[in-house]
């Protein structure tokens, strides 16, 4: 079973989940958000969120493929980007992190290890670009998927809580802490995607 996670541009936007692709619950603050989903124009608005976010700061995203078939994604930014996190009750997120903003698999290719390896590929392109951390907001009531991430799962890849709170806390990944990431993220990688290949059941007949 062949994976790859493709950095995500205006290109490939149409592979996001087609809820997530006009969703702009992050992209824009509360009262401009329902401005737009009221207007029509949320999809407009995510293009032109993706499109400026890559000409002035770089790389926010990730689409993950399996067998050329998308299953997800990942999306991440620097909180001055990211205007509805003020609005939660444990911002503001610290300024030396990205903000881990929201990642989505598809319910049949859950429980194979792709968030992990989401988590990790965005770590990679941070190291690399000179941040320290990773921090976003975990949803401790979750029940379905929603824009918020599961706080349980953000645990479960590495986070840390920064901040409590009963609904919404703030976890924080440091990257230099973060086991062989910084020496050897890409023989990590393959260790993982190596042993996930090697399980009969997912080779291709």
């Amino acid at each position: 079973m062949g994976r790859r996670l493709v950095p995500l541009t205006l290109d490939n936007l149409p592979d996001l989940p087609e809820r997530c692709r006009s969703c702009v619950f992050w992209e824009l603050d509360p009262v401009s958000g329902e401005a737009a989903v009221k207007a029509g124009t949320a999809a407009l608005e995510k293009e032109s969120w993706i499109s400026a976010v890559l000409l002035d700061w770089g790389s926010c995203g990730r689409v993950v493929y399996v067998d050329e078939v998308p299953v997800g994604y990942v999306l991440y930014a620097p909180p001055a980007y990211v205007p509805r996190s003020t609005a939660f009750p444990t911002s503001p997120v610290a300024s030396d992190a990205v903000q881990l903003i929201t990642a989505f698999i598809l319910p049949d290719y859950q429980g194979q290890g792709l968030g992990r390896v989401m988590v990790q590929t965005v770590a990679k392109d941070l190291l690399r670009r000179g941040f320290k951390a990773i921090e976003a907001f975990g949803d401790a009531r979750w029940k379905e998927p929603a824009c918020v991430l599961p706080a349980d799962h953000l645990l479960a890849v590495g986070f840390k809580t920064v901040r409590q709170h009963h609904a919404y806390p703030r976890l924080r990944l440091e990257l230099r802490s973060t086991l062989s990431w910084k020496e050897d993220v890409e023989m990590a990688l393959d260790r993982l995607l190596g042993a996930v290949q090697k399980e009969p059941a997912l080779r291709p007949l």
